[in-house]
C-alpha cells in the first residue's frame, strides 16, 4: 500500500511544482517583462486528496510564464497563477518537513513556489525562473472529537449510534480501515463531528498497526472520546487479555508516547457493551480503579504506565447494540464541548483585557512622562 493511502482515503500527497518563467524584457526600449505566475495551494469545500490524485495523475502543477516585452506593451503581463485546490486540514511541507502553512479554513492558501521575476533594463535583460520543488500534502481531519479505542471496542458501531454515519461494521478486530466523520444533530439543529479512525494496537506509536495513520488524526480534534469494552479485550491469541482499566491506561500510554500534548485533551470514556453479562460489576470495579489509577499499576508493563493519568470529564456506559445510554452520552459531549468553547471565550477574554490594561499604563505612563517634561521646561 502505498504511503499515505488505506482503503480508498488518501491522507498524504507529494507534488511537484513550479513557478513560471518570467518573460524576457526589451532592450532597445528599456522594457520590462512579466513576472511568472505563482503556485498557491487553496483550501475548498467537497475536495480530497484522492480526487486531487485521480485528476491529476502526474502530479505536476507550473504557473503560466511572463509575457515578454514589445514595442506595444514595454510591460510584460504577468504569468497565470496556478491554483491547487486542496481540502480543509491540510498541512504543507517541503520534502525536508518545512511547514510552509497550513490550511484551516476555506479560503486559506499557502504559497508554494514562486514565479521567477521577468527581465529589467536594471539587471541583465533575462528572465529568471520560478522556484522548483517538491511539496507535500498532510491530511489532519478536523472534528470536535475523536474515537480513540482498540479494535472490536465498538467505535463503528457507537459511531452509527451516534450519528448518520453508515461505517463498516463486523465482528472482527480490524473494521475500520479509513477514517470517517460522523455528525451528531441536536434538536436546537447545534452539529458536532465525530471521527472515527482506525482502530490502535500496542506500539502504535512505533508505527504499528495503523500506527501514525491513526495517530496524526487526533492532533486536530478537540476533544477525546475513549471507547472500550467493559469485558476487555484481546487482539489475538496469542496477545495477552486487556481489562477495560488496562485498555484506558494502555490508550493513554499510545498517545502519551506518539505526543503528549495529546493526552492534555478533555477527554471522555465511553464504556460500551453494557448489554454484556455482569457488565454492571465491571463498570463498578473500572470506576473503582480509575478513581486511584496509581494504586493498579502493578497491573501494567512498566513500560506502558502513563506519566500522567487522565481524568475524564465523564464516564458513561452504553450499549451501542440496544442504544443504551446513548442519548445520555449526547447530552454530555455537548454540555463538554459547550464548557470547553466557554472556557476558551473567557481565555480570549482575559487576554484582552490583559493587553488593554497593559496599553493603559504605558499610556498613563508616556502622560507622566510628558507632564513631567513639561514641568522642567517651565522651571528653567
Amino acid at each position: 500500500m502505498a504511503r499515505g493511502e488505506y482503503g480508498n482515503f488518501v491522507d498524504n500527497l507529494r507534488l511537484y511544482v513550479r513557478g513560471g518563467t518570467g518573460g524576457m524584457a526589451l532592450p532597445r526600449l528599456g522594457g520590462h517583462g512579466g513576472n511568472g505566475g505563482n503556485v498557491w495551494v487553496v483550501a475548498i469545500m467537497n475536495m480530497t486528496l484522492k480526487k486531487i490524485k485521480d485528476k491529476y495523475p502526474l502530479k505536476r502543477f507550473v504557473g503560466g510564464s511572463g509575457a515578454n516585452s514589445s514595442v506595444r506593451a514595454l510591460k510584460g503581463d504577468k504569468g497565470k497563477d496556478e491554483e491547487i485546490l486542496a481540502p480543509v486540514g491540510i498541512t504543507v511541507t517541503s520534502d525536508d518537513g518545512r511547514i510552509l502553512g497550513e490550511l484551516n479554513a476555506e479560503g486559506d492558501r499557502v504559497l508554494v513556489a514562486k514565479g521567477g521575476s521577468g527581465g529589467t533594463p536594471y539587471f541583465p535583460f533575462e528572465p529568471k525562473k520560478g522556484q522548483v520543488k517538491h511539496i507535500r500534502l498532510d491530511l489532519k481531519l478536523i472534528a470536535d472529537l475523536g474515537l480513540v479505542g482498540f479494535p472490536n471496542a465498538g467505535k463503528s458501531s457507537l459511531l452509527t449510534a451516534l450519528s448518520n454515519a453508515t461505517p463498516q461494521i463486523a465482528n472482527y478486530a480490524f473494521t475500520t480501515l479509513r477514517p470517517e466523520i460522523g455528525k451528531i444533530a441536536y434538536p436546537d439543529y447545534k452539529q458536532i463531528s465525530v471521527a472515527d479512525l482506525p482502530g490502535l494496537i500496542e506500539g502504535a506509536h512505533l508505527n504499528r498497526g495503523m500506527g501514525h495513520k491513526f495517530l496524526k488524526h487526533v492532533e486536530r480534534t478537540k476533544q477525546l472520546l475513549f471507547v472500550v469494552d467493559v469485558g476487555g479485550f484481546q487482539l489475538a491469541s496469542k496477545t495477552p487479555f486487556r481489562s477495560a482499566f488496562e485498555a484506558v491506561q494502555l490508550l493513554t500510554k499510545e498517545l502519551e508516547l506518539y505526543k503528549e500534548e495529546l493526552v492534555s485533551k478533555p477527554a471522555l470514556l465511553v464504556v460500551n457493551k453494557m448489554d454484556l453479562p455482569e457488565a454492571e460489576d465491571k463498570l463498578e470495579e473500572l470506576k473503582e480503579q480509575l478513581q486511584n489509577p496509581e494504586e493498579f499499576t502493578n497491573l501494567l508493563p512498566d513500560d506502558m504506565i502513563p506519566k500522567n493519568f487522565i481524568t475524564f470529564r465523564h464516564v458513561v456506559p452504553i450499549s451501542a447494540l440496544n442504544g443504551f445510554g446513548v442519548d445520555h452520552l449526547k447530552s454530555c459531549i455537548r454540555l463538554s464541548l459547550d464548557e470547553y468553547a466557554a472556557m476558551e471565550t473567557s481565555a480570549v477574554h482575559q487576554e484582552k483585557l490583559q493587553a488593554l490594561r497593559q496599553q493603559s499604563h504605558e499610556c498613563f505612563g508616556n502622560e507622566d512622562k510628558i507632564s513631567l517634561s513639561s514641568g522642567v521646561g517651565r522651571t528653567q
